[in-house]
This record gives structure tokens, C-alpha cells and sequence, in this order.
């Protein structure tokens, strides 16, 4: 079950309990499903009983109570548990769980390679974690004329069209040729428009040097202007051009090289990926079913930092997994090595999509 699918779940728990008059509240269009926050547990959380109390005129954790059994009665549920104000901390039976975020990433693989994902890296709905259609919401992104928040820009308007949103980007002056030319910037408009009032510069982070940005190249200046928080300073030296472990970039772009070279030599062998239970892998499971909400976040708060540094936790959840994939030795290929191929395919899927959104190269060889 997919964290979409267990939206649908938990709404759907929600209407049967308003159907069995055991709540009087209007269905809501949508429930969040994330991660466990402190003091969680289990695989999912949804604060949909908080979301309800007030309408229902009954506190979160009476409500939260209410909808526990219906949860408990869907399929693909393993165990639901209530904590804090009302949080209903929702467990996935494990083949459910894991075989079926599996399928979905690898579903929304073969979807973004045949269609086009649209201009920057954005799309509606071609990869996993995009939104499937247009919102509605419009955002001006206006940035200072200077190298970070140019690039920072340029990210948050791929992240919001791939959130359904319709987004155009301008800039105070034009940006310097090497912005655009080497680290691939791309920007609608510039100068001041010919407006009743001015638009309003919203993409500040702290400033970069941006001769030392363009010295990088395009995908190490650009991470190295991304990775930071926007709060922070970034440190824009040749670290990040070098193919060793304490440089992030190289973690992440290596991690995917690695999953796509298991694939062919997983071809050479004769076998071929198929979703299945993994076991000891639930750090990297837990990482790629936070993938949807990680870039909602991402576009929410105009934060690319978010996405690179989930990027570099599945790229460090994957790695442990990447030797046990392929059969040693006489070893034939079993189902187990299928199962493992899929799960390093799906976390090769969401590295390369999200390096795609941050504007940066991932190769396949390495």
C-alpha cells in the first residue's frame, strides 16, 4: 500500500464511521499520511482525527478511537495505534507495505520514460511523488540578481510544477550569461515590469560567490548552492568535485550509477526485477515512502535543501543493500534476488528523479 492508497484508506474509514453515524462531520477532500513524528510508531501517522474534532464537537483522541477499527478493517492494515493528541500511528502488513511502494515507483519509472516530464524537469504526474494533474495554484517567484537565489529559484519552480502548480520566475536584472550557460538557470522574465505595483523579491537565501559557483560546473555548483539551508552560508569549493564518500553529491549520484549497474549485470545473469519482501531494509522503505511528502514540503516552504538531503539519506539507506543483490559464486537467482533488484530500482528511481528536479546530471556510469 502506497502512502496515496493509504489516504484513500484512512478517508474511506472516515466515511464508513460518518455512514455509521458514529461521526457527524462533512468527508474531507484529502488526509495527510507521513512518516511517524517523535513518539510515533508503526509505518504511516495521520493527524485526520485533529483535522475532524472541531466539526465533530468530540475531542481528537475520541475521534481518533472512532475511526481505529475501520483502519483495522482494511486490507493491507496491520495494526493501528493512537498516540499523543490523537495521531493514529497505522502499521502495514509487511508484504502489502513494501511490494506495493515498490510496484508504484517502479510504475512511475516507466511513465516518466515515455512521456515527456515538460520544461525544467517539471511535469503533472510523471514521476513518483508528482501530483497527477494542475492544482490551480499560480506563484510568482521574483529573485535578487544574484547566482544562489537565481539557482534556488530555478529549483523551486521545477518542484512546483511537478506539484501542479503553474509557476513563472523572474529576476530583478537578467542573469549573467555563465548563470544560465553553465550552470543551467532558466528564467522567464527580468528587469521591472510594467506594473501598478512592483513584484516582490521572495526567493532570498544568503549569498554565494558566483565565480566560484561557476568554476564548479553545473552539477557540483549547483548542489553546492542547494544543499545548504537558505539561512546558511554556502561553502562553494572543489569538495564537492571530488569522487569520494565525504563529498554528498558524489554519495548520491554514485548510489544511483550502482543501481543501474545492477540492472545490466542482473540482465547479463537472465533475471530481471520483481517486486517482493526484503528483509533489514525498513530505513530504506521508510526513505522512499517519504518521497511524496518530501517534495510537497519542498515546494510548500521554497526549501530545494529539503529534497537534497533526503536525496543523500536514500542514497546512504541503499547502499547497505546494493552487494546482497546480485547472486555469488554458483548461486542461481532466486526470487529474494529479484525482490532486493526491484527495491535498489525503485531507490535508483526516486535518486535520479530528484537529482532531475535539482537540475543535476545522474549518470548511470560513474
Amino acid at each position: 500500500m502506497t502512502p496515496v492508497e493509504l489516504s484513500r484508506t484512512v478517508l474511506c474509514a472516515v466515511r464508513r464511521a460518518v455512514d455509521d453515524g458514529e461521526l457527524s462531520v462533512v468527508v474531507p477532500p484529502r488526509a495527510v499520511v507521513t512518516v511517524p513524528g517523535p513518539g510515533g510508531c508503526g509505518d504511516y501517522a495521520t493527524n485526520i482525527a485533529l483535522q475532524l474534532a472541531r466539526p465533530a464537537g468530540q475531542p481528537p483522541q475520541r475521534v481518533a478511537e472512532v475511526l481505529r477499527p475501520y483502519l483495522l478493517g482494511a486490507a493491507g492494515v496491520g495494526d493501528v495505534v493512537v498516540t499523543g493528541p490523537g495521531f493514529l500511528n497505522i502499521s502495514l502488513q509487511a508484504a502489502q507495505g513494501s511490494v506495493a511502494l515498490v510496484s508504484e515507483i517502479l510504475r512511475s519509472r516507466s511513465r516518466s520514460g515515455s512521456r515527456s516530464q515538460g520544461r525544467s524537469g517539471g511535469g503533472y504526474g510523471y514521476g513518483y511523488g508528482y501530483v497527477g494533474r494542475p492544482t490551480g495554484q499560480v506563484v510568482q517567484l521574483h529573485a535578487p540578481h544574484e547566482v544562489r537565489a537565481v539557482v534556488v529559484m530555478d529549483v523551486v519552480a521545477r518542484v512546483l510544477r511537478s506539484q501542479g502548480a503553474l509557476v513563472r520566475t523572474s529576476c530583478v536584472a537578467r542573469p549573467e550569461r555563465e548563470w544560465t550557460e553553465v550552470l543551467g538557470v532558466e528564467v522567464d522574465a527580468y528587469g521591472t515590469p510594467d506594473a501598478p505595483a512592483p513584484l516582490e523579491v521572495n526567493v532570498r537565501p544568503v549569498p554565494a560567490a558566483p565565480a566560484d559557483a561557476v568554476a564548479l560546473g553545473r552539477d557540483a555548483g549547483r548542489w553546492a548552492l542547494l544543499h545548504p539551508a537558505a539561512h546558511d552560508r554556502p561553502r562553494v569549493t572543489s569538495e564537492y568535485l571530488s569522487q569520494r564518500e565525504g563529498n554528498p553529491l558524489f554519495r548520491v549520484r554514485y548510489a544511483h550509477a550502482r543501481t543501474r549497474a545492477l540492472s545490466r549485470n542482473a540482465a547479463d545473469l537472465g533475471f530481471d526485477a520483481h517486486p517482493g519482501v526484503v528483509q533489514d531494509v525498513r530505513a530504506l522503505e521508510i526513505a522512499l515512502a517519504d518521497h511524496p511528502r518530501i517534495l510537497a514540503a519542498t515546494a510548500a516552504q521554497h526549501a530545494p535543501d529539503r529534497l537534497a538531503r533526503h536525496l543523500l539519506a536514500v542514497a546512504d539507506a541503499v547502499t547497505p543493500l546494493l552487494p546482497t543483490v546480485l547472486p555469488r559464486g554458483e548461486e542461481k537467482p532466486s526470487a529474494a534476488h529479484r525482490a532486493r533488484l526491484a527495491l535498489a530500482e525503485a531507490a535508483g528511481t526516486v535518486l535520479a528523479g530528484g537529482l532531475s528536479l535539482l537540475g543535476i546530471d545522474a549518470p548511470d556510469h560513474l
